[in-house]
This record gives structure tokens, sequence and C-alpha cells, in this order.
């Protein structure tokens, strides 16, 4: 009779909402924003405005002068030009609004800040075109021609500097959203390992919870890569940085989240693959949480992977995550073979005085080697070919190779202070002047402008654990490691990154690694 009454308490506690608090609330009012919060996008939306203002005032000076600019009457504008400036300033301002532009989750990491504001600038300009000629309204075409690319320059400079400085508070622990991870411990481990190594996403998990577990400790992996890894940061893509495993509250009890949330003004909260939580236990846990204004995260186990490859799907009520197929399709790489063929052929045009300089320098200060050096290497599909380089070391360096090296061969074999670099060939590796001949390379099809590292023979058949994806496509003059550090880099971290350029590859993320190379080899960082 017990066992039945029991079983009886134990099914109706079953049927009940796990997160009944707030069930049938609805959110009243607006959640107390921190202040870095309200600053931060004010900064945003002034330094938007300075850059709209200053885009259409130029314009308007260059297209018609000075003597145009007492435009305004004491009571209403008399000047048509004036009066469509002004209103491309107001539309403009308007749509970087109505997109949800100062959106605080854009803001720290990621293309998508930048996007959305380029997004609104087309969309403004291509309404003003519209507009005016459904309206039969003469607008000067040189005015528009001057404002649309300075706006677009102006606008996402002034997210860069700000930008910036989040990134920089955020490296210090300032500017955090408060989250709670609810996962099983091993996922809870890589995730928080993640967020860390991530300053510039903003968010700080302070708790986790593990149903069903009553302890989480962080393993002795974690600890060592976690000690070990290199302060580095690049983009959106997570490098290690310098962390230490991070001391956290601990629920173990699902219903303990939202009083939890509430006493310690948690932001978000996180859920990534836990059992314990039903279909319609998430769904409760987010009703519960809605009248607060925290925000409830679905977080993938699949990581590495850009978000322009995942798409979500709607099939009958049930939302699904898929992932498209990655940058290396045939299609993609014949749009890649043209840049590569346009791009090589314009360098080779404004390099060719400066490698017949440099060519003659080191005939002269270098005697007894040639000017190119040449080695075998492995590419696309591991087909052999001849890299080409300004010759930079003495003439017997191959043959002192594992001299200097010693035991320590691997995926990137420099050392520094190498001796056998000659004096010439510390300059041109500096700036990475010894690696302008591979755009021969690149013109023949053996390489790209973009892309990882041609590795020698020894060093691809260390390959396993799917590194060998890296021989899926060409490989590059520059690629996503060499922008994040260069030689500083660890093995593991140049491996990672080789591999998610491949998982994510695109022609804009292309563009901005040629843009964020010529910072890397101007400023030096990690090249010997």
């Amino acid at each position: 009779m017990a066992k039945q009454v029991a079983a009886q308490q134990e099914a109706v506690r079953q049927a009940q909402p796990r997160f009944a608090p707030g069930r049938f609330e609805r959110a009243q009012g607006s959640k107390r924003v921190p202040s870095w919060q309200r600053h931060l996008v004010r900064n945003v939306m002034l330094m938007d405005a300075i850059a709209i203002y200053s885009a259409v005032f130029v314009a308007f000076i260059l297209r018609w002068g000075i003597a145009e600019l007492d435009w305004l009457d004491p009571i209403h504008v008399t000047n048509q030009m004036a009066f469509t400036a002004l209103m491309l300033m107001a539309t403009w301002f308007l749509g970087l609004a109505i997109s949800d532009a100062w959106n605080i989750k854009i803001m720290g990491a990621g293309a998508a800040e930048y996007t959305r504001v380029t997004n609104v600038t087309f969309a403004v300009f291509s309404l003003l075109a519209i507009g005016s000629y459904l309206l039969r309204i003469d607008i000067s075409r040189s005015f528009v021609g001057i404002a649309f690319p300075l706006g677009l320059v102006f606008l996402n400079f002034g997210r860069w500097i700000i930008r910036q400085n989040l990134v920089k508070e955020r490296a210090r622990g300032r500017n955090m959203s408060r989250a709670l991870m609810v996962a099983t411990p091993s996922t809870a481990e890589h995730l928080i390992s993640e967020f860390q190594r991530l300053p510039a996403t903003g968010l700080e998990i302070v708790a986790v919870c593990t149903p069903s577990v009553e302890h989480f400790e962080w393993s002795e992996t974690a600890r060592t890569e976690m000690a070990s890894a290199e302060p580095l940061t690049t983009g959106a893509v997570p490098i290690a940085a310098e962390t230490q495993p991070v001391m956290l509250d601990h629920l173990t009890s699902l219903e303990d989240i939202l009083p939890y949330s509430l006493s310690n003004h948690i932001d978000t909260v996180i859920i990534s693959g836990v059992d314990e939580l039903t279909p319609k236990d998430l769904k409760q846990l987010s009703w519960s949480l809605e009248p607060h204004h925290i925000e409830l995260a679905i977080a993938p186990k699949l990581t590495d992977v850009a978000s322009t490859r995942m798409v979500m799907h709607n099939m009958g009520g049930v939302p699904l995550l898929h992932v498209e197929k990655p940058g290396y399709t045939s299609k993609q790489q014949h749009a890649k073979r043209i840049f590569d063929l346009l791009g090589s052929g314009i360098l080779i045009a404004i390099f060719a005085i400066p490698m017949a300089l440099v060519a003659l320098i080191i005939k002269i200060t270098s005697p007894g080697g040639p000017v190119l050096f040449k080695q075998t290497r492995i590419g696309v599909d591991g087909q052999e070919f001849k890299i080409l380089k300004f010759r930079s070391m003495y003439p017997d360096a191959e043959a002192r190779f594992h001299e200097v090296m010693g035991p320590n061969i691997g995926f990137i074999n420099k050392v520094k202070n190498d001796p056998r670099i000659t004096p010439i060939g510390k300059f041109i590796r500096r700036y990475s002047i010894d690696e302008l001949p591979q755009l021969f390379n690149v013109w023949r099809g053996q390489m790209s402008l973009v892309g990882p590292r041609p590795p020698l023979a020894s060093e691809a058949k260390l390959y396993n654990d799917g590194v060998e994806r890296r021989l899926f496509v060409r490989p590059g003059m520059t690629g996503l490691w060499q922008v994040s550090g260069r030689s500083n880099l660890s093995p593991a971290e140049a491996m990672r990154l080789d591999l998610y350029y491949i998982e994510n590859w695109s022609l804009t993320e292309d563009l901005l690694i040629m843009l964020r190379t010529a910072k890397a080899v101007l400023g030096r960082d990690g090249a010997y």
C-alpha cells in the first residue's frame, strides 16, 4: 500500500512543472541594464551619428562647396540639396535603429556588427535611389558616390575603434555578462574553457549546473592545457589565452536554476547536452526566465564551425541546426582560383622591381649560393611541388638542419636566433620579403594567396586526427595562424587555426586575412 502511495506521489510530482515560478507571468517593465552596457550603447550611437554626419558633410562640401552651407532658413529649409542631405542622415540613423545595430550581443566579437552596419548602408542608399526615381527627385550622383563609400568606411572604422577598447576591458575581466552553464561535466569543462580563452565574447561563466552529478572539478588535462596556453586572441576564432581554472558555484538540481539566477544577477542561462532536461522542461524553463528578462541560450556541442555554415530550419515545430558543406567544394575553389590569378598577377607587377633589387643584394652580399631557395613541399591532395623563396640562409643550411633543430622537428620548424641565417636574410625574413617569389607558385596553381602553410614531407607524415584535411586545399602564402601570432604559436594552435580556415573558408575571410597580413608583417610579430 505504501509503495502504491509513493508511486502516485511520484507521478503527481512528475506531472507538475519543474519551473513553475513565472509560468503565467508576463515580462513586466525592463530589466535593470548594467551601467557599462548603457555607456557602450550610448558611445556606439554617438560614434555612428558622427560617422554619418561626417560622411554626408564631406560629400556635401566636395560636391557643392562652402557657399551652399547657409541652407537653413529661420523657419524652414530653403535648399533642396540640404533637405536631401538632412533626410539621408535621418534615414540612415533610423535604419541602424530599426536593424538593431546597437544590440549589445553583436559587439565585441564576430563579423555580425560590421555586416549589419554595411547592410543598412546598402539598404538606405538603395532606398534613396528608388525614391528619387519614383518621386522624380534629381539627386546628384557625385554626392551619393562620395557619401556612400565614406559612410561605409567611417561607420565600420568607428565601430572598430570602440571594439578595440571593449576587447581590452574584457581582457581585464570588465564589461562582462554573467552566465550560468547547464551541462554535463565534460561538456561544461570544454565550453567554459572556450569562453575563457576568448573573453571578447563578453560572457563570464560564474556557475555550472550538472544535474545528477554531486561534484564538479576541472580535469588534470584541462588544468595543464589552460595553464600552459599562450595569451593570444584573433578575430572570431577562439585561441588559447593565458587562463587558470576558475572556482565556480556548483548547482546539482535543475530546480535551483531560477532562484540562483535571480539572487546572483545572471544575465544568460546556457544549456548544452543535458539529458535530464526534456523538451517540456526546456520550454517551462524559458517561460520561468522570461518575466525576469534572463536570456536562454542553447549551445551545440559542435565547435570551430563559423556561424555562416550553420542554418536553423523549423521542421514541423522541431528546430534543426543544419551544418552546410565546408568551403573547399569545387565551385568555391574555382572562385578562389580566379581570385588567386588576379591577385598574384597584380602583385607580381607591383613587386617586380623590388624583387629584382633583393635578388641583386643577395647575390652581392651572400655569394656561393643561388638567389632562390627551392624546397620540396606537399601541396593539395598530397602532390609535391617546389616552393620558391629568396635565400635567407647560408648555402650549407640544409646540411645543418638536424644539428640546429635537434629532436624538435614538428609542425613549425623554426628557431629563434638561427645561426644559419645570413645578415640580409634576417632583414628579409623580418618583413617576409623572402616569400615574395611564392607569387609565382600561386600563378602556377601550386599555391594560393591565402591558405594553410605547405608542409615538408617529414611534417606531413606526422598528420593524424583529421589534420590531413589541411591537404584538401592549396597551401597559401599567408593564413589564419600567420596573422594570429606567426611563429609564436604552439603547433597545436597553428594546426587548429589551419583546420578552422579550411572548414569555414570564404572570399571575404581571405580578404580580411590579407589585410591583417600587412599589419602582422609591419609589426614584425613572431617573425624570425
